[in-house]
């Protein structure tokens, strides 16, 4: 009796609290309405980046514990999310459809009070942020065991967007069906990002089955709920919505396995203190370009994270390269390189300065 006593007096005060933490969450509702009239009169950005991920690192800093310090950034992603909804709807475009890594992508970056609009290309995705259809766009742009997606370094050469952020997401690959039977499985389903994912553990577990190529991990898990004969690879977050039964979790090649992404928007991001800085360029084809072209960063001591290369489709055997480097466009070594590098550049051009992903 004394024990039932106790836990029903622990939860009457588990019950205060949360009416208390209500009561907060509303009171910061009505602040958040006052700055967002505020920066309506004076025209401000409503979403400034650079400010959300100064709330969750301050708060994440200065928890006590015992809430886990890695589940404070979750919850107030979402009190973020849903008090901006109050402000303005927040319409981001991803390349779709919905149960994608991109579509995932985008609820990590912006919660769940976000509209997120599912876009049928990458091409789409920059189409409808240039057109003012939605606020950002989220695309993926490399993965940590295929490398870069080139379709998407090739749409900054004709938009002017900027990236405003990235997202690292660890992608976890399920074999999907109707059944969850590993013997009904005669022909698997998936985008071929994921097939090549997964290449070595379909070799070894499914050799003689035939892998189709279709255009999303979606479109697999929506073919797959019709064939109880195949087997889809998606996102776990895709069996729940097609009612699908796990037949093999995590069944990709690598550990930490992680796509990033790509937050683009109109504007360049606001100064964080821990920021990336990507560029494209394009250099002349003479001796010793190489070198000058890597000096302006290494004397300054910029560390460089990324460098990458794509044919320049207008003209054979020349190149267009990629470039991410440690700080922010802002930053007197880094505009000061950059001024310097486009001495021996035909074209330079600044892709987005932005806060750096925590994994």
């Amino acid at each position: 009796m004394k024990e039932k006593q106790t836990l029903a007096t622990l939860r009457q005060e588990i019950d205060a609290v949360d009416d208390r933490i209500l009561e907060l969450l509303n009171q910061r509702a009505s602040l958040v309405m006052q700055v967002g009239a505020l920066k309506s009169e004076s025209r401000s950005d409503f979403h400034v980046p650079s400010r959300e991920r100064e709330i969750y690192e301050r708060l994440t800093a200065s928890n006590p514990g015992p809430f886990p310090a890695e589940a404070v950034r979750g919850v107030f992603r979402e009190i973020i999310s849903a008090s901006l909804s109050l402000e303005s709807p927040m319409k981001v475009a991803f390349l779709g459809p919905k149960a994608t890594f991109s579509h995932l992508a985008s609820m990590q970056q912006f919660g769940l009070s976000a509209e997120l609009s599912p876009e049928r290309s990458i091409p789409a995705v920059f189409e409808a942020v240039e057109k003012g259809e939605a606020y950002y766009g989220v695309v993926p742009v490399e993965n940590s065991t295929e490398g870069m997606i080139s379709h998407t370094l090739d749409m900054f050469m004709e938009s002017d967007l900027k990236i405003n952020a990235e997202v690292l997401l660890e992608v976890s690959h399920f074999l999907l069906s109707r059944t969850g039977r590993f013997e009904d499985v005669k022909k698997v389903y998936s985008h071929p990002q994921p097939l090549a994912q997964c290449r070595k553990w379909l070799a070894e577990n499914l050799p003689n089955v035939p892998l189709v190529d279709v255009a999303s991990t979606t479109l697999a898990a929506q073919i797959v709920g019709e064939d109880y004969t195949a087997a889809a690879i998606a996102s776990e977050y895709a069996a729940s919505i097609y009612n699908l039964k796990v037949v093999k979790a995590r069944i990709e090649d690598q550990v930490n396995n992680f796509t990033r992404f790509l937050v683009i928007g109109r504007k360049i991001a606001d100064k964080c203190g821990d920021d990336k800085t990507s560029l494209m360029f394009s250099v002349r084809d003479e001796p010793g370009i190489l070198h000058r072209m890597l000096e302006p960063f290494a004397k300054r001591g910029i560390n460089l994270s990324k460098i990458e290369s794509r044919p320049l489709k207008r003209k054979a055997w020349e190149y267009i390269f990629y470039l991410d480097l440690s700080g922010h466009i802002s930053d007197p070594e880094v505009s000061d390189a950059v001024a310097e590098l486009s001495g021996c550049c035909q074209f330079v051009k600044v892709l987005g300065s932005y806060p750096r992903a925590r994994s």
